[in-house]
């Protein structure tokens, strides 16, 4: 770790405990982190949290293989116990356990867990993602963001690498702003806005263009060339490319699970720190990327409940989005008057 980030850390460490999760004294606060991921940001999390007298316990542990159901034999007992017993988890694995029974578990109704995913940040990218940024601007964006996506019923997304795909949204599902986890349930780093268009409104072709995350040997970061998921009615029914594109196939047909190839979310990117780096939880937030989630379909977006043994993720670059005819984004560019003003803001 560059010795010049540690008082940067410290105070990084302090807004993620105070600001974003607001930890009380007295709660109890889970921190997991497998042999993969950064044990010094776990650490420094602990301490804030010690000090301001919540109790403590930091779970070290192997790392598993896998996303979701696939990821459970590798879990000790005693880390599934903990998990739903906890009141807040923050969550530094390498690989992520989202989706697994204790995830699950965890944030079934009645919520009690405050879960917030850090999956794969090490000291530099804690430091950009939270501590160089401003949490009021970024938060008056999103919400923005959040109102004018309510407001769209139907949808076009294309992008230079051959994306076009079109769906309809249902206004009684919500679209979640991930910067503040306040409240019990999962919460994600800021920097993202997320939703489930109706699943069998989504027709067309996703071309994943940055990476690919599905667990085992279909996690590919830095793809060398593009893998198009061909969509109809919110079923992959052929997936194309290269050798990265096959690889992909195998895996998911390995997994022996059809519900594996429904689509589960898709992710607006707006962090103006995040950039490429082979990390998912930084790569979907990209600014001006979409993001698309298959398989399992987490109960936090109130929608059909497509449930699958594991979950991937992929990412589309440069994103042009258009909302009932009118444009939002312009290959990764704000163009829609309502957030261009709240972009520059931001740098953007």
């Amino acid at each position: 770790m560059p010795t010049t980030l540690n008082l940067e850390l410290a105070a990084v460490a302090y807004k993620v405990v105070c600001d974003i999760t607001a930890v009380k004294k007295g709660e109890s606060l889970l921190i997991t982190v497998d042999s993969a991921g950064c044990w010094i940001v776990a650490e420094e999390l602990a301490k804030i949290a010690e000090s301001l007298g919540a109790k403590v316990m930091v779970a070290y542990h192997s790392t598993p293989v896998g996303v979701g159901k696939v990821v459970e034999p590798y879990l000790p007992d005693s880390l599934k116990v903990a998990i739903p017993q906890t009141d807040v988890w923050l969550e530094l694995n390498t690989q992520w356990l989202g989706y697994s029974a204790p995830y699950e578990e965890a944030l079934v109704p009645p919520d009690r867990v405050r879960y917030l995913c850090l999956c794969g940040l090490d000291v530099e990218r804690m430091v950009r993602f939270f501590g160089r940024l401003d949490l009021k601007a970024q938060d008056e964006f999103q919400n923005k963001v959040v109102e004018v996506t309510k407001r769209a019923r139907k949808m076009r997304i294309a992008t230079p690498a051959g994306t076009d795909v079109s769906f309809e949204n249902d206004p009684k599902r919500p679209v979640l702003s991930e910067l503040w986890c306040h409240t019990p349930g999962a919460h994600f780093p800021l920097g993202q806005i997320a939703w489930a268009p109706i699943e069998e409104s989504i027709n067309g072709d996703i071309v994943f263009d940055c990476s690919f995350y599905a667990g085992g040997p279909a996690d590919l970061p830095n793809l060398r060339e593009p893998i198009t998921f061909h969509i109809k009615k919110g079923v992959c029914i052929e997936i194309s490319g290269g050798e990265e594109a096959k690889l992909a196939r195998q895996w998911l047909d390995s997994l022996n699970d059809p519900g594996m190839y429904h689509e589960a979310h898709l992710c607006y990117g707006f962090h103006p720190g995040a950039k490429p780096s082979g990390i998912c939880v930084e790569d979907e937030r990209i600014w001006g990327v979409t993001e698309w989630g298959f398989g399992h379909q987490g109960i936090q977006f109130k929608a059909d409940g497509v449930s699958a043994v594991s979950h991937l993720d992929g990412i589309c670059l440069n994103s042009s989005v258009w909302q009932d005819g009118e444009q939002v984004l312009n290959e990764g560019q704000v163009v829609h008057p309502e957030l261009v003003e709240l972009a520059r803001k931001l740098g953007k």
